[in-house]
């Protein structure tokens, strides 16, 4: 059986309100989310062969950037689906690796948005400032910021594991658990200050993707023989926007589900399942593609390896 936790106000009395599904229905929910998860991290790894069998790539720090999402991302699908596995087939998961693939889903899943806010300065400086961008964006700089995204991620999770240590019993630690985060990392104060964080996290990124639109946009309006570069430039930040979207959707699907519950508590727990693929999965595919594909190099390099892997398989 599959269990799906809701964490409910305490006048009800009780921390979580438990929903099954069936065992046919389970095993179809896992198999198609496992194919696909496999489908999109083989994808993904041909674009990093791609981006590794060319030195044009990792001498870019466009490029660089761009291979860290991919990364980031694969990472992060690989731990969503073990994660949503587990939740079908155990509900005794011993603690510390519950603690660690959830801390490391925690990790990749806000590391996008400031990687994505990273790649959108990294087009503000090309644009808006073209003869510095060899000076300011340099490979040893992009890695070093790369850096500072993982530690700035630490720094956001650290409180949750510190809170965690001091409420929690030590025979907690040695124990079995239901691996799902809001078991986990349930407690009142970790839930207020997910919510104080999301708001003023997000809203960083996105004063940082309007902030570097409105400049490139300024910027071609008064060079237009940049105009194509600025237009291109325009649309990548777009892109960001339009991915930053898809990551503030996992940032708020419980309260999407809450409201679903209202109206479809009957089919409740197949319409969780469809919110998490749309959500979790699917942007990990998207975003990569996208980006990929509209960059001219790199797309005559993935289709090359695509079309080998093809003719290899047949």
């Amino acid at each position: 059986h599959m269990y799906i936790l809701f964490p409910q106000p305490p006048m009800n009395g009780s921390s979580v309100v438990i929903y099954r599904d069936t065992f046919t229905s389970a095993v179809v929910k896992n198999v198609l989310l496992v194919v696909l998860g496999l489908t999109i991290n083989y994808i993904n790894g041909i674009l990093l062969h791609t981006y590794r069998k060319h030195q044009i790539f990792y001498t870019n720090p466009r490029y660089v950037l761009f291979a860290h999402l991919v990364l980031n991302d694969m990472l992060q699908l690989s731990v969503t689906i073990a994660l949503f596995v587990l939740s079908y087939t155990s509900r005794h998961v011993p603690c510390p690796l519950c603690l660690i693939l959830l801390c490391v889903s925690v990790l990749t899943s806000h590391n996008t948005p400031l990687n994505l806010a990273v790649m959108a300065v990294e087009c503000y400086i090309a644009v808006c400032f073209p003869l510095h961008h060899a000076q300011l964006c340099t490979i040893q700089r992009t890695y070093a910021l790369i850096g500072s995204i993982w530690a700035m991620t630490t720094l956001i999770i650290l409180p949750d594991i510190i809170i965690l240590v001091v409420t929690k019993p030590p025979e907690f630690f040695v124990s079995t658990v239901y691996c799902e985060r809001a078991n986990v990392f349930g407690h009142p104060i970790i839930m207020l200050k997910r919510d104080v964080q999301y708001i003023v996290y997000l809203s960083g990124v996105w004063f940082i993707l309007i902030y570097t639109y409105c400049h490139i946009f300024f910027a071609a309006q008064a060079a237009k023989s940049s105009a194509h570069q600025s237009k291109k430039a325009r649309n990548t930040i777009l892109l960001h926007g339009f991915q930053l979207l898809l990551c503030m959707l996992s940032y708020v699907d419980h309260f999407l589900l809450r409201a679903l519950m209202i109206w479809f508590l009957k089919y409740i727990i197949h319409i969780a399942y469809v919110v998490f693929v749309v959500v979790m999965i699917l942007p990990r595919l998207i975003s990569p593609i996208l980006y990929g594909l509209r960059d001219k190099v790199f797309r005559e390099h993935f289709s090359k390896y695509m079309v080998c892997t093809v003719i290899i398989k047949s």
